[in-house]
């Protein structure tokens, strides 16, 4: 997932300045991407705005540099709801920020095309889940300086149990989703797939 993606959709909710979308990063949409820099706001714009995705004009401000408030073209909105509604292919680590920067997207989507995108992200976490929660999790140890492998043992467990959970909490949350979209109490565009609901099984 781009950078761009993130800047397409904020700037199709709401035209706006370079500042504008760093102080998105930094505030709401902090976790939809890690330590982005007002550098590769402005790399990524300059980019956008050569590739015809976006344009901008010039706000005069007295006293002060003028400022640039950015607007996504047709091309632009284009690639855009290319990439928001195209498949989905979820990455190794659910907690990968991929799912959540789409669905903070929703409204450009159809109640299906989000259901889609659920669908694929509960069916490859439910297979996760059956094959790897109950793995071989053991290592070959011959360390070559001091090892305390009773403490490696104990948090090596306590990761296990914390990232299984994470993982159950993860799949309740999006089974709970879809059904709130299938029952029509997230948009008036209810979805017209019928209801094959997944239930959870285990963690990871």
């Amino acid at each position: 997932m781009k950078l761009e993606n993130i800047l397409l959709g904020v700037l199709l909710r709401h035209p706006g300045t370079g500042y504008d979308l760093k102080k998105f990063l930094d505030g709401s949409g902090r976790f939809l991407r890690s330590n982005t820099t007002m550098s590769q706001v402005y790399r990524s714009l300059g980019s956008m705005e050569k590739h015809g995705w976006v344009g901008h004009s010039v706000d005069p401000r007295p006293g002060a540099r003028d400022a640039k408030t950015y607007r996504v073209t047709d091309a632009g909105a284009a690639v855009f709801l290319d990439w928001l509604t195209g498949p989905y292919d979820p990455p190794t680590r659910f907690q990968d920020p991929e799912l959540t920067v789409r669905l903070s997207f929703a409204g450009f989507m159809s109640a299906e095309q989000l259901l889609r995108i659920l669908d694929v992200e509960l069916q490859t976490r439910q297979a996760e889940i059956a094959r790897y929660r109950n793995r071989d999790r053991r290592t070959p140890k011959d360390p070559t300086i001091p090892f305390d492998d009773e403490l490696s043992a104990a948090v090596g467990e306590r990761l296990h149990l914390m990232g299984a959970g994470a993982a159950d909490a993860h799949v309740a949350a999006l089974v709970e989703l879809r059904r709130d979209l299938l029952d029509g109490r997230l948009s008036s565009r209810s979805p017209t797939i019928p209801p094959a609901t997944p239930s959870p099984e285990g963690s990871r």
